[in-house]
């Protein structure tokens, strides 16, 4: 017999931390495809979805309504996601500006680039994904990425699966149109 959330949230509350291990493998798809829509590919998403659990272990005694962990947890991956990026923009400092001459190819030893014309495809792909709204990245990501169906979306997003119909179509249109301008014909 499978548990709901509520039961599983207070059964963490009153000890048993096994309960939140199923809570997180019922949730860990979303909150992965929810910080990757926010952070890109390039970042640290693992970390940020551990991250999120950790600090959703931390407060679940905070959880008014146990029924909306799902909601509640994915609002903690968001605050969790703009952490990061707050702190990112704090750090972050140019390629150029790594060698005293301000040059990338300097700092790299004079090497020559890599032709990478066989990954170009897939990069802009992803850029394009990447640049997507996060409504539609986040079904795109669950859908193509993680192989969602469309059941298993509407479950974990709150919205019925004509909804997530519907995203994926404006998904992809989005998608076609910005990739039409970044391929040469």
């Amino acid at each position: 017999m499978t548990q709901t959330d509520t039961e599983l949230v207070n059964a963490v509350r009153s000890g048993r931390r096994e309960a939140y291990d199923e809570l997180v493998r019922r949730h860990v798809s979303r909150i992965r495809a929810g910080c990757w829509s926010r952070v890109g590919r390039r970042g640290p998403v693992d970390d940020l979805v551990q991250e999120t659990f950790l600090r959703g272990f931390r407060a679940i005694e905070s959880l008014a309504d146990p029924e909306k962990f799902g909601r509640w947890l994915y609002g903690i991956a968001v605050r969790v996601c703009l952490d990061w990026l707050k702190s990112k923009e704090r750090s972050q400092v140019s390629f150029g500006s790594l060698s005293a001459e301000k040059n990338p190819e300097a700092f790299l030893g004079g090497r020559p680039r890599l032709d990478l014309e066989e990954d170009e495809q897939n990069r802009r792909i992803l850029d394009g994904v990447e640049a997507l709204p996060e409504i539609h990245r986040e079904v795109i990501i669950l859908y193509y990425y993680k192989k969602r169906s469309y059941k298993e979306m509407s479950a974990m997003l709150e919205i019925s699966p004509a909804g997530i119909n519907a995203r994926l179509g404006k998904a992809r249109a989005m998608l076609r149109e910005s990739l039409a301008r970044v391929i040469e014909p």
